[in-house]
């Protein structure tokens, strides 16, 4: 089928298929695939930002696995362990984690306890 044709009624259970995140049929689906965060390498990066926030400190942890499930589970982890607020971002190529305050040293115990390297 040619890219420039949109697939409007088949009976071919195969051909309608949708995608379980937008809905959309599986040869129009624009996706990323999530990355396997046992099978990926990576190193997490540590940053303080304060710029942009209204001089709130923020915890930032960038380049992690864009995957929501983990990045979930990994936030409300951080975020109970450091008692402060939170949230993961996947914008970009790579996930990101923000923690409320300057939470740095904390945070690299943290990822050292659960095996995820790290720098900064």
């Amino acid at each position: 089928m040619p890219n420039d044709t949109r697939l409007v009624y088949s009976t071919d259970p195969k051909l309608n298929q949708k995608c379980p995140k937008c809905k959309e049929v599986l040869s129009e689906c624009t996706c990323v695939a999530e990355a396997d965060p046992k099978t990926t390498k990576f190193i997490a990066v540590l940053r303080m930002e304060k710029q942009g926030r209204g001089g709130k400190t923020v915890t930032v942890i960038d380049r992690l696995p864009k995957n929501e499930l983990y990045l979930k589970n990994l936030t409300t982890l951080l975020k109970k362990k450091c008692g402060a607020g939170g949230t993961y971002l996947m914008d970009g190529r790579d996930g990101v984690i923000e923690i409320q305050g300057d939470k740095r040293d904390l945070i690299r115990s943290i990822l050292t306890a659960e095996k995820i390297s790290h720098k900064g």
